[in-house]
């Protein structure tokens, strides 16, 4: 689970009770669908008490259902409808959809966008090709900025001060025997990306994949998104998969970047 971000305990207008309802949510993204009340409440850090009356609280605005049967809880549909309302809003999104679109038919490859969110990276959009596993098509997942090709990227965008600092609050734990997770390493690659325009990971986050991605570059000079075509290495040498789809994918991300698009 993403740790949320905290303000200063002497925040005046901090609700602590709102934030424990949302870690109540926020226990679901461990992987389990379904969680009874002592499972929650040990993933929250609460007692079993306060999961209760915070499980019937938001079973009844509809964020969780809970099984007659099984006094088990699951996210509810509600949960869904905030991810459709936020999408619908984001002015970026809405840009890079027929961008996206556009790019996977063009190479036939898996072509993602994901939202910069400091220690991580969040899918926003996931335009499929033919052969795909479950979990590359789903929006919201999260992925370490530090290992994919487009967290670096956009790392690559940063002063290096800030990325130093994201750096040292990551954990640099390797999600595949692949992964390059020494601090130098990832600097290194980053540089390349700096230089390049786009980053390459190669099996670096699933096995069997390698993937190349560039970062969108907002009014101010921040990185904002990235881009990301993936492809089987069953089907291509990771060198090849750069040089056709590497240049390709740097105009695409500089196509999208330097605007502004406010949230309406």
């Amino acid at each position: 689970m993403t740790a949320p971000r905290k303000p200063p305990k002497s925040d005046p207008l901090y609700v602590a009770s709102l934030e424990k309802g949302l870690n109540v949510l926020g226990a679901f993204s461990t992987g389990q669908q379904h969680m009874n009340l002592r499972e929650i409440a040990e993933a929250c850090g609460t007692d079993k008490s306060t999961a209760q009356r915070f499980t019937h609280t938001l079973s009844q605005l509809g964020y969780l259902e809970k099984c007659a049967k099984t006094k088990r809880f699951s996210l509810g549909k509600r949960v869904l409808e905030l991810s459709f309302n936020y999408l619908r809003a984001n002015a970026l999104v809405e840009a890079a959809s027929p961008v996206l679109i556009e790019l996977q038919r063009a190479t036939g490859e898996r072509v993602n966008l994901s939202l910069f969110d400091d220690l991580t990276i969040l899918y926003a959009i996931r335009q499929s090709s033919k052969r795909e596993y479950y979990f590359s098509t789903l929006i919201g997942r999260r992925m370490p900025t530090w290992s994919s090709s487009g967290g670096r990227a956009m790392l690559a965008a940063l002063p290096k001060a800030e990325v130093n600092d994201i750096l040292k609050r990551s954990d640099l734990k390797p999600l595949t025997p692949r992964t390059i997770h020494d601090p130098a390493g990832i600097r290194k690659k980053i540089a390349q990306a700096q230089q390049k325009g786009y980053a390459l990971t190669v099996e670096e986050g699933v096995m069997g994949e390698v993937v190349v991605g560039s970062a969108i570059i907002d009014a101010d000079g921040r990185p904002a998104a990235a881009i990301h075509i993936a492809g089987s290495l069953g089907e291509w040498t990771a060198d090849k998969f750069e040089r056709k789809f590497g240049p390709l994918l740097a105009e695409t991300a500089q196509r999208l970047s330097h605007h502004r698009f406010p949230n309406r």
